[in-house]
């Protein structure tokens, strides 16, 4: 009877050591699956971290690749440009040398001697002191409007002429209305903005305002005869067509 109670007493004392020892491990396991758990969603971002990683390494190596690819666009455009400026200076330079050629062909003709004589006004033109005239003694079909005799005295490297005193409309006289058929030349007057300007921009003087009406938008100047002796100006519309008077610097052949 006495053993019974012993073993009863031990395995009651040793039955709850066991129940004391499975919480323990029952809490422990419970610590770790609390740690495992930790881990893993620590795992996941780590692993969420490095895709990003891997995605922004996958575009900076794209970037990158388009950026050298852009780099030899933009090499191969600045070599081309660098030609191409290279090839333009060259034409410049040419350029500058035909003309200088031509300039000397046309101010310096060479005489039947082979040798060259300069002269103030190119061949064709008329010279009245620091100024060359062409008169454009044109006739029907042949006049042109307002622009297009500007456009002729620009491809002449000279402007339809500016009347400045009366000594210039004197001469200007004197050396046109020699062909029939022609009513009138143009000028370098026209109307800009409501007001009668030369093509130096420079206004209206009381020499040329002779016979001119009041400002017109889309009118420009001739010059006519108002007799035997005199020339005016006259107001007419810019598309008409008429003869032309073209007016640049006279070369300057004094030291200097």
């Amino acid at each position: 009877m006495a053993l019974r109670i012993y073993l009863t007493s031990v395995i009651s004392e040793n039955s709850g050591m066991l129940t004391a020892e499975n919480q323990e491990l029952t809490n422990t396991i419970h610590t770790l699956n609390s740690a495992v758990n930790s881990l893993k969603v620590e795992l996941d971002n780590i692993n969420k971290s490095y895709a990003a990683l891997e995605s922004n390494y996958t575009d900076v190596t794209a970037e990158n690749l388009e950026l050298e690819t852009r780099n030899q666009q933009l090499e191969t455009q600045m070599k081309n440009l660098t030609d191409m400026l290279q090839d333009m200076k060259t034409d410049r330079n040419e350029l500058n040398v035909s003309r200088a050629q031509w300039s000397i062909d046309q101010y310096c003709p060479i005489d039947k001697e082979d040798a060259r004589k300069c002269n103030s006004c190119q061949a064709g033109w008329l010279q009245e002191k620091s100024s060359c005239y062409a008169v454009i003694d044109v006739r029907p079909p042949d006049q042109k409007t307002w622009d297009g005799a500007q456009a002729d005295c620009r491809e002449r490297n000279s402007e339809l002429v500016v009347i400045n005193n009366l000594k210039e409309k004197e001469y200007i006289r004197r050396h046109s209305w020699n062909i029939r058929g022609i009513n009138g030349y143009w000028i370098g007057l026209r109307v800009v903005d409501g007001k009668w300007t030369w093509v130096d921009r420079s206004g209206l003087t009381e020499i040329s305002t002779i016979l001119l009406e009041p400002p017109t938008e889309g009118h420009c100047a001739i010059s006519v005869l108002n007799n035997i002796r005199h020339i005016g100006l006259k107001s007419v519309n810019c598309s008409d067509s008429y003869a032309w008077i073209c007016e640049k610097k006279a070369l300057s052949l004094a030291p200097p």
